[in-house]
Order: C-alpha cells, then sequence, then structure tokens
C-alpha cells in the first residue's frame, strides 16, 4: 500500500499538536465541564472501541497485517466492515474526539477535519489503489457496498 508511517501515528501527532497550540492560542474550556461533555466523552470511547476491536480481530482470524507497509492476505468484507471500509481509522477517530472532550480542548476538534483530510490522502486512497490493484474487481464491488468511512 505504500503507506509508512502508522496510521494511529498521524491521529497522535494531531492530538499533540491540538495541545501546543492551546498553550499559544486558548479558547474558553467551560463546556468541557459540563455534564454533557462528561456524558457524550465515555460514549465516544466506547464507539471507537467497538469499531476498533472487531476490525482487528477479522484481521487476527483471517491471518492478516495491521502493518500497512506488508501486503494483505484477504480482503475484509465481513463484520464491521460491511458498515465501514475503514472501521479501524473511524473508530480511531471516535477515540481522539472522545479523549478531546475529556482533555478538553477546542483545537483538537478545530484540527479534525484536517486529520479526515491527510488520513484520506496519505493512507486510505493509497490503501484502496493497492486494493483495486490485489484484488481487482472483488474490491471494487465492495466499494459500491461500503461506504469509505461510514
Amino acid at each position: 500500500p505504500r503507506v509508512y508511517l502508522p496510521p494511529p501515528l498521524f491521529y497522535v501527532v494531531t492530538f499533540f499538536i491540538s495541545i501546543l497550540l492551546q498553550q499559544y492560542i486558548s479558547f474558553s474550556n467551560v463546556f468541557f465541564e459540563s455534564e454533557l461533555s462528561f456524558f457524550i466523552a465515555p460514549l465516544f470511547i466506547g464507539i471507537g472501541v467497538l469499531s476498533i476491536f472487531p476490525a482487528i480481530i477479522r484481521f487476527l482470524r483471517s491471518k492478516n497485517t495491521l502493518v500497512t507497509i506488508l501486503p494483505a492476505n484477504s480482503l475484509q468484507t465481513k463484520g464491521i466492515y460491511t458498515i465501514s471500509r475503514n472501521p479501524m481509522y473511524l473508530g480511531l477517530l471516535f477515540l481522539y474526539t472522545g479523549i478531546a472532550l475529556i482533555k478538553g480542548n477546542w483545537w483538537t476538534f478545530i484540527l479534525i477535519p484536517l486529520l479526515i483530510y491527510v488520513i484520506n490522502q496519505l493512507v486510505i486512497i493509497k490503501e484502496e489503489r493497492y486494493l483495486e490493484r490485489a484484488f481487482g474487481q472483488e474490491y471494487l464491488d465492495y466499494k459500491l457496498k461500503v461506504r469509505r468511512w461510514i
């Protein structure tokens, strides 16, 4: 796939950039001290975990690799992969959002569109091109049925 950096690294780096930005250009964190924030943070984290773990289990059961620089052994199209073509990246986004609610930093939310753009351009599109080459029509048919994110 030619994705040389581990995709979770993009989420972590973006998160740390948001913390740095908050040091220099801060916004009020009153919302993050609200009951709503305390309620929805674990909800986002839970959805993230419920997206990531079934995807990892599918990969392990099919003896596929989670390492993005290695070739795929099989195309994942069942289970959580009937909902999203990228449940791990979607789950990481939910985790990122939940942690942002706990940390209380608006910059983390402001950077979400940039994070999604970077993941799409530097990871997902490369992986999709690879999967088209590796699995041909089977992958093209799958793309028609299941959306990239959700």
